[in-house]
């Protein structure tokens, strides 16, 4: 093979590489189910809106727009649903955003999500481990991946059904305390 050809090849599987790429990158920003046939899930824009009950805060932001996802609006989501206690913030799973949007869609309720659990740091983990034996070893909040959420003047027991429906990650629901628990491992339910 020449020199030229050899160039022309390597150029061609670099192509090819960088398509792959392109084609990865683009699977990235799908929403968590990509089947979603939920009524504006796919416009142009996603808007999430949150209200946290232990410290008042209020956010409604835009965090997906035209194909991409804001981060500097996600920074904003993961703040809001920082560890209360510690302070701690981490980097929120944009598949839990998508999820949350989903649901929002499927519900076809535009109220805030009152948040009752965002991240949770592992000091703050084993805090309630010691209090309650509900709280998962790894739990799925260490690592951004989980949210526990209710929505005002909106049935519970209809937002887990809901949920559930969407089969999209973990579902729980707690009757007693009054919300659902959504995260992003393998589709399973209590």
């Amino acid at each position: 093979m020449s020199k030229n050809n050899s160039k022309l090849t390597s150029s061609l599987s670099r192509r090819g590489f960088l398509s792959a790429c392109m084609g990865a990158s683009a699977a990235l920003i799908l929403p968590a189910s990509a089947s979603a046939k939920t009524k504006g899930y796919h416009s142009g824009e996603r808007t999430l809106s949150f209200y946290n009950t232990h410290t008042g805060e209020k956010l409604t932001s835009t965090y997906w727009a035209d194909g991409f996802y804001l981060v500097d609006n996600v920074k904003e989501i993961s703040w809001i649903l920082r560890d209360f206690r510690t302070k701690e913030q981490y980097a929120m799973d944009t598949k839990l955003l998508d999820v949350l949007h989903e649901l929002q869609c499927k519900v076809e309720c535009n109220r805030p999500f009152h948040i009752i659990s965002g991240y949770r740091s592992l000091k703050t983990n084993h805090m309630l481990r010691g209090k309650s034996s509900g709280v998962a070893r790894r739990s799925m909040h260490t690592q951004g991946k989980a949210i526990d959420i209710r929505m005002p003047r909106f049935d519970t027991k209809q937002l887990h059904k809901a949920a559930l429906s969407l089969k999209a990650g973990g579902v729980g629901y707690y009757s007693k305390s009054n919300f659902v628990h959504l995260d992003t491992g393998r589709v399973r339910s209590w």
